[in-house]
């Protein structure tokens, strides 16, 4: 396997004021292609800057972030915005679906801002990606007619649709019961098996325990990492 993701040193300020807040300090990450990865950590313990950072939603303070060998920060803003596009899926607590608009336009809403127009059949890929996570049956339903659990599928078949290499999950579960959340974890395993590196941030343990992979942060640091082999911390 080879890095996908090569972060070194990243450290993000935020001035509050006269306050300086650090909400990360000195991180090294590495991901290899394919890996199935959980961020782990209490609220403010960093790990929503760094996804933000890994995802370039957000520029580290200082330090170094390579994405597939490429250093971030020599990006211009028109290849930082592409990188968001195409290479990386984004899928979060809160749906952020459209109301009153289809499962099928609300995944086809991404490729419409596509100015390279990498996918030449838009309406055709949203609907591929909607049978990729179960819902060839929901294409035309609006958010309000489908379960929490629908709704988080079609945020995952809308990260999907632009052919990710990568897919950050923010607290992908929060607003799911048990069972759902069972189900939307097997589907990320599912799409980790067909070749997709998967990384979520969770405060859940029984959630972090599907993944490969368990990082867990503090105070704006990493404290553990360590690989999860079928259950079984090694």
């Amino acid at each position: 396997m080879s890095a996908v993701i090569e972060a070194s040193g990243i450290s993000k300020i935020y001035q509050m004021g006269e306050v300086e807040v650090h909400a990360l300090r000195g991180v090294d990450l590495t991901v290899e292609d394919g890996e199935f990865i959980s961020i782990m950590g209490a609220s403010g313990s960093g790990k929503s800057t760094l996804m933000n950072v890994l995802g370039c939603l957000d520029h580290p303070t200082s330090g170094e972030y390579l994405l597939n060998g490429r250093d971030v920060s020599e990006l211009n803003p028109n290849e930082f915005a592409e990188v968001r596009n195409t290479r990386i899926g984004f899928v979060f607590q809160v749906f952020n679906l459209l109301p009153r608009t289809t499962a099928l336009d609300n995944v086809e809403l991404p490729l419409l801002y596509d100015r390279t127009r990498r996918i030449k059949d838009p309406r055709a890929e949203a609907v591929a990606a909607l049978e990729r996570v179960g819902l060839a049956d929901r294409i035309t339903h609006e958010p309000n007619q489908l379960s929490g659990g629908e709704r988080q599928r079609v945020a995952i078949a809308r990260a999907l649709v632009n052919r990710p290499s990568i897919i950050l999950a923010d607290e992908p579960t929060g607003n799911l019961d048990s069972v759902m959340s069972l189900e939307i974890m097997e589907l990320f395993g599912e799409l980790n098996a067909q070749g997709i590196t998967i990384i979520i941030v969770t405060h859940e343990h029984d959630i972090a325990e599907a993944t490969g992979r368990i990082i867990e942060m503090k105070d704006g640091a990493i404290i553990r990492d360590v690989v999860n082999v079928g259950g079984q911390i090694e």
